[in-house]
């Protein structure tokens, strides 16, 4: 199977033994955000006072919200327009039937070197500006009538950065996911390499990192399919997990 007929793969984990597990719920995250410019570190206090930052729907970009600067440390190249860094936050609550279920935040991309807090709890930086992440808040969420505070800081202002314009913020959608205890493909947790190519065969190795929030032993099996380019069925199977999944297959 030569490397270039491979255009994709589809994982699929069957659960053998049956339990109760309702569709996943999905809240659009964009509405009702408040902005500041600037740099203020105990913006990350849940007690915080944003009363006068500027409130706004994502995606949001700032730089392009200023004026073309001629001599702007991101160049022309850059867009000629300011970078700096910006901080979002938003007050929400959950409800009480998201009790015993697993909450995340879902961030589609950040421009650039984000750093997020849940109630003042620190979640992680992720310094690329594209590739969208996520986070579990589940352990330090506030159920029912609590109000819970999201912080996310944004940095921008090493430049010049790139060769073409990047804006700066929350600039792709932001979502909250509420899932019920589940057996899963981790969020990018699906790694492929191919190895041995020669023009009549290569092998596909494919990693798949799982999670679980189901309580006690359950039994699944994970299944793969390959199709080549032109839709067909190349090779396929069922794999034990929690190993590299391995295989090889002749061109067709």
């Amino acid at each position: 199977m030569k490397k270039k007929q491979v255009l994709f793969f589809f994982l699929l984990m069957m659960l053998q033994n049956s339990f109760a597990q309702s569709p996943r719920r999905v809240i659009d995250f964009n509405s009702n955000w408040k902005f500041f410019l600037g740099d203020d570190s105990t913006a990350i206090n849940a007690n915080y006072d944003d009363a006068k930052w500027r409130e706004l729907s994502l995606p949001h970009d700032w730089s392009i919200e200023s004026n073309f600067i001629k001599d702007a440390p991101a160049t022309n190249q850059g867009g000629a327009l300011s970078g700096g860094v910006g901080w979002y936050r938003k007050t929400f609550t959950v409800p009480q039937s998201s009790k015993n279920k697993n909450v995340f935040i879902q961030f589609d991309g950040i421009y650039k070197n984000s750093e997020v807090w849940i109630n003042g709890h620190y979640l992680g930086k992720r310094p690329n500006g594209y590739i969208s992440f996520q986070y579990d808040v589940t352990p330090w969420l506030k159920l029912g009538n609590g109000k819970n505070v999201m912080v996310v800081k944004v940095d921008n202002s090493q430049q010049p950065d790139s060769r073409w314009y990047t804006g700066s913020g929350i600039y792709r959608n932001v979502k909250l996911v509420t899932v019920s205890p589940y057996v899963s493909i981790n969020y990018w947790g699906t790694f492929v390499t191919t190895s041995g190519i020669s023009k009549k065969e290569a092998t596909i190795n494919i990693a798949t990192k799982l999670a679980s929030t189901v309580k006690g032993r359950k039994s699944f099996s994970l299944f793969f399919d390959i199709y080549d380019n032109e839709n067909k069925l190349v090779t396929g199977g069922e794999k034990s997990p929690g190993k590299s999944l391995s295989f090889s297959g002749t061109s067709v």
